[in-house]
């Protein structure tokens, strides 16, 4: 998958204006808004559906931009990227592709929260996305500025006040019409630009900024709760003026491990890698940083930033005294510039430098683009369906920092997730939802539209409940399948390939399972091996593959002939052992969850006249969310247990009544339906 040769980057963007200047319609099944991490993932994923998909953003050389840290994946994020890959995203191969510096964090604990990383080149990526983009079928790129959505009168058939029809583009008078239109403009919904006490509208330095206009439809005219974040990028720094032998070096993994199911290796060799470099702030930093915070317009701010990306003035102001980490990465194989993660600062500029130089390792260094900060408009993400719709108005989808995330992992899981059901809604498609006990995706969409965000969300393995079945390793097993057979957004290549690796583990794991010897049996037969000889009760060879010190390599060796035909799925086979106890357990709570998430709670319904005992808090919580499932609303802050039972107590006496009127003289059907209803566990 990696042999592909990339069209050169002046010639592709000659070959989208002209296709983009000359449109052959207007009206399409899905418009994008927006050509960043979520906008490519999302009108590729559209397009792949099945729709005609229209991509508007308003630099095509910006397509596939890494607009601050050239890096993708980590402890968290890189499952996200893995799950993109699995249904077929684009992230996933790019970052193959461009990768230059590839590492497996927190290899120390287990599989479950590895986190894939690279470090990107920056051309590279873009290259491949925009690449990507120009050769997917059905799918169209313009370059043009939005001014606003059209919208009309709602279906009557379908819940919601609004329909979104379409956009209008910036010259004011060209529309073009669509069935739904997915909104991702990153950083750019009412942008404002920060450095030291300047400020000027926009959404990413060096771009124009976008029109107001989105932002009065989305709150004037659909009354949508729209609140206010911020986030910032650092200096760019000469790579040339830098001393990295004061810096300590961190090379990259021996072996790169590729984010695609798809790949087997990288397209950086190697030993073609380019490391890092680790240093620490000084006492002089925190000196620069207090001496000019009445320079800072930026910090002063009221609106929140990512708590776990501050910049350098939070992290002195909440942290005083202490040494922090820069990270100096490189930006590409031919690049001049360094990246220094940790240093992303709003000061004005001449006092940036002041600043770097402060660190042993930059003493003499030069600034290439100072460091600035961003200010934009989201809209509070528990107004969203899990398709990532708005509640309230038909056809129009919310993918990426508008719906108050940062990373470009979430964007990206977002934009694929929101495209996917923009094409079904336009296809007149059911939509499709993915569980947090099934994704890591779900646990990011679950928690957006369930719980709403106070600043902006990152994604942690600590918030999936069930990351030791949501790995890495197995993203594919989990969503590829699906992503075939119900979604539709994943190829047949992909889908046979994934069977394949489906089928060749289930015959491996099977081989295991039937290889049973006594606990001295073993220890002759792997005399390296230390076998407690406290059980001396028959082991399987998936039994044993949960020690530590035996890997299948060594199984393999001894039994090749029932074992060494599946020698290029050993890691994931041992993976697979040593996770089998906790899947197992964790498989009740898992059921019973998806028990409550099976429970629709009908979106019309008034909490405030329901004849149950909810407290005014509780109806007032439940009316403004709306949670689509009581999973959904197990999940809420402030929903009691007791609040939920009134919840279940309703879903089963509306069912009840909806199939008394639907089928009266099937008597025994419902009385089963009664008695799976019964048994519906609660939360505990």
């Amino acid at each position: 998958m990696l042999a592909k040769k990339l069209p050169r980057l002046q010639k592709f963007l000659q070959q989208v204006s002209r296709r983009a200047s000359h449109l052959a319609r207007r009206q399409y099944d899905v418009i994008v808004v927006g050509g960043g991490h979520a906008g490519t993932e999302a009108a590729a994923a559209a397009a792949r559906v099945g729709a005609e998909t229209l991509l508007v953003t308003q630099k095509i050389a910006t397509i596939g931009a890494l607009s601050c840290n050239p890096s993708l994946g980590g402890i968290g994020k890189g499952q996200l990227v893995k799950e993109v890959d699995a249904l077929d995203g684009l992230c996933g191969r790019a970052g193959d592709w461009a990768g230059i510096h590839f590492s497996i964090l927190n290899r120390k604990k287990g599989p479950s929260v590895w986190g894939p990383r690279a470090q990107l080149d920056r051309q590279r990526y873009r290259q491949f996305i925009q690449s990507e983009l120009l050769s997917t079928p059905r799918l169209t790129v313009l370059e043009g500025s939005v001014e606003e959505m059209l919208v009309t009168e709602p279906n009557p058939e379908e819940p919601g006040r609004h329909r979104v029809t379409g956009i209008r583009l910036a010259n004011g008078s060209e529309t073009i019409s669509a069935s739904s239109v997915v909104l991702t403009t990153g950083t750019f919904l009412s942008g404002s630009l920060f450095m030291g006490q300047t400020t000027s509208p926009g959404g990413r330095i060096g771009d124009a900024p976008s029109s107001a206009g989105i932002s009065h439809t989305l709150r004037e005219r659909l009354g949508l709760r729209i609140g206010r974040l911020r986030t910032g990028t650092p200096p760019r720094i000469v790579k040339d003026s830098v001393d990295l032998s004061q810096a300590q070096l961190h090379p990259p993994d021996s072996h790169p491990t590729p984010f695609s199911f798809l790949n087997t290796h990288t397209r950086c060799k190697p030993e073609e890698q380019l490391p890092c470099h680790l240093t620490f702030t000084t006492a002089g930093v925190e000196r620069v940083v207090k001496e000019s915070l009445h320079l800072n317009c930026h910090i002063q701010q009221d609106a929140k930033g990512p708590r776990y990306c501050p910049s350098i003035e939070s992290r002195v102001i909440r942290f005083p005294g202490r040494e922090h980490q820069v990270w100096l990465e490189p930006e590409g194989v031919n690049s001049d510039l360094l990246y220094p993660q940790g240093l992303s600062m709003t000061m004005p500029p001449d006092v940036q430098l002041r600043l770097i130089r402060e660190i042993p390792a930059m003493h003499r260094a030069e600034i290439h683009t100072p460091g600035y900060g961003v200010q934009y408009d989201f809209v509070c993400p528990t107004q969203l369906s899990p398709a990532l719709q708005v509640k309230s108005t038909q056809g129009l989808f919310l993918a990426g920092q508008i719906n108050g995330t940062t990373g470009y992992e979430e964007a990206a899981a977002q934009g694929l997730w929101a495209g996917v059901n923009a094409a079904r809604w336009a296809l007149s498609m059911s939509p499709v939802a993915l569980s947090r006990t099934e994704s890591y995706i779900g646990v990011l969409i679950d928690d957006l539209v369930s719980r709403g965000v106070t600043e902006p969300y990152r994604m942690f393995t600590s918030r999936a409940e069930f990351r030791a079945s949501l790995r890495p390793d197995n993203a594919d097993l989990r969503l590829t399948l699906k992503g075939f057979e119900e979604v539709g957004c994943v190829s047949s290549l992909r889908y046979q390939e994934a069977v394949r690796v489906r089928d060749s583990l289930q015959d491996a794991l099977a081989a295991l399972q039937d290889l049973v010897l006594s606990t001295p049996n073993w220890r002759k037969m792997l005399p390296s091996v230390h076998i407690s000889e406290a059980k001396s009760t028959n082991r399987t060879g998936v039994d044993m593959l949960q020690y530590n010190n035996l890997s299948f390599e060594m199984l393999a060796s001894v039994f090749p002939e029932c074992l060494s035909r599946y020698m290029e799925f050993s890691q994931r086979l041992k993976i697979e052992a040593v996770y089998k106890p906790h899947c197992d357990r964790q498989k009740i709570e898992i059921e019973r969850i998806q028990k409550e998430e099976n429970m629709s709670l009908p979106q019309d319904i008034d909490y405030f006249s329901l004849p149950a005992s909810l407290s005014q808090e509780v109806r007032e919580i439940l009316d403004r969310v709306r949670p689509s499932t009581l999973g959904a609303a197990t999940r809420l802050q402030g929903i009691t247990p007791a609040a939920i039972v009134h919840l279940l107590n309703y879903v089963r006496h509306s069912g009840q009544k909806k199939r008394t009127h639907s089928k009266p003289s099937n008597q025994k059907e419902e009385t089963e339906e009664n008695m799976h209803a019964q048994n519906a566990c609660l939360p505990q």
